[in-house]
C-alpha cells in the first residue's frame, strides 16, 4: 500500500467552527484513507507582515507554518470572502511566504466559501499563480451561499455541494499523484 499524502489545510477564517473549517474537517474524514491531513488553526497568531521581520530568522509561528507548508505533499486552502476579497488574516499568512519558494510547484487545492465567494476565488487563483504553485480548474472549488449548505454539525446538506466536493477531493488526489 502507498504511504498517505501529507496535506496541510489553511482555513482562511479565524472564527471558532467556521463552514471553512467544518469543510476542511470533512475533507480530512473523506480522506483519511488517502491523506494525513493536519489543519492549521493559528492563522489569528501570525503577526502583521513586516519586511524588517522577515529575515534569515523570522518570528518563530511563521517559521512553522512555513515548515508545514514545505513538508506537505500538498496545500489545502479554504476562505471565506471578506468585502469582496480575501480576508486580511489569511493574505497576511500567505505574504510571510512570498520572499520564500515554498509554494514554487507546491501542489494546491482552493475552495472559496461564502456568500458569494467570486472575487476572493479570483484574487486567492492570483496569489498561487504568483507564487508558482500547482493547481488546476478542477483543484479550484467556488460554493456560493455555503451557510445554507453546512450544517452546524458540520454535514453538507446540500447533496450537489457535496459532489461538488467529492469531485474536487478526486482532482486534488490525482494532481498529487502526477
Amino acid at each position: 500500500m502507498s504511504q498517505k499524502k501529507k496535506i496541510f489545510a489553511i482555513s482562511g477564517s479565524t472564527r471558532n467552527n467556521s463552514s471553512n473549517f467544518k469543510i476542511l474537517k470533512l475533507i480530512s474524514e473523506l480522506t483519511k484513507e488517502k491523506f494525513e491531513m493536519k489543519i492549521f488553526e493559528g492563522l489569528s497568531e501570525i503577526p502583521h507582515f513586516n519586511t524588517d521581520l522577515d529575515t534569515e530568522n523570522p518570528p518563530k509561528i511563521v517559521s512553522a507554518f512555513r515548515n508545514e507548508i514545505a513538508e506537505a505533499d500538498g496545500i489545502l486552502i479554504c476562505t471565506p470572502e471578506y468585502i469582496f476579497s480575501l480576508p486580511g488574516s489569511l493574505k497576511n499568512a500567505l505574504e510571510w511566504c512570498v520572499s520564500t519558494t515554498i509554494f514554487s510547484q507546491k501542489k494546491v487545492g482552493l475552495i472559496t466559501a461564502s456568500a458569494s465567494g467570486e472575487k476572493a476565488q479570483e484574487e486567492l487563483a492570483l496569489i498561487m499563480k504568483t507564487v508558482e504553485a500547482k493547481f488546476s480548474n478542477e483543484t479550484e472549488l467556488l460554493i456560493q451561499g455555503v451557510r445554507g449548505k453546512v450544517n452546524n454539525d458540520g454535514i453538507i446538506t446540500d447533496i450537489e455541494t457535496l459532489n461538488k466536493i467529492t469531485h474536487f477531493i478526486n482532482s486534488f488526489d490525482k494532481l498529487l499523484n502526477l
